[in-house]
């Protein structure tokens, strides 16, 4: 497994990347503007170590963050492959809040109520049951 990034949602993106690039010092990796959901994302890496990243969510209609439970989003890790890491957590009790149904991502949620992201490592995996029917459960 490997870490991958810790999401926070931001309420002003200017000033966001400002305090984490201009003070923190990170450096912008990528930035993905999703029309349809209308939130951009902007991975951020400290210098030297840019894989070990902070996503930042802005959504462009406005965001009410409280102090810190909104703002967390999620830690994120890839997988080899991702029906077996869920199968292997769902054998351990752990419910699967956002099964894989396309082969790429799920979600799940610590003891804490923390939410973790599993990716499929390179391309998803084909869709297969019976994780294709699986509804989410709680949220994720």
């Amino acid at each position: 497994m490997k870490y991958l990034h810790t999401m926070v949602r931001v309420k002003d993106i200017d000033a966001s990347m400002d305090f984490y690039c201009k003070h923190l010092g990170l450096e912008e990796q990528r930035r993905v503007d999703v029309e349809q959901g209308r939130f951009t994302l902007v991975f951020l890496g400290a210098k030297g170590n840019p894989d070990s990243q902070v996503e930042l969510t802005y959504n462009w209609d406005g965001d009410t963050l409280g102090e810190g439970s909104r703002n967390f989003g999620h830690l994120a890790y890839a997988v080899p492959n991702i029906y077996e890491a869920c199968q292997r957590l769902m054998d351990g009790g752990v419910t699967i809040n956002r099964p894989p149904r396309d082969g790429y991502m799920a979600f799940v949620r610590s003891p804490d109520n923390i939410s973790i992201e599993l990716l499929q490592q390179g391309e998803a995996l084909a869709p297969q049951e019976p994780w294709a029917s699986m509804e989410n459960v709680g949220e994720w």
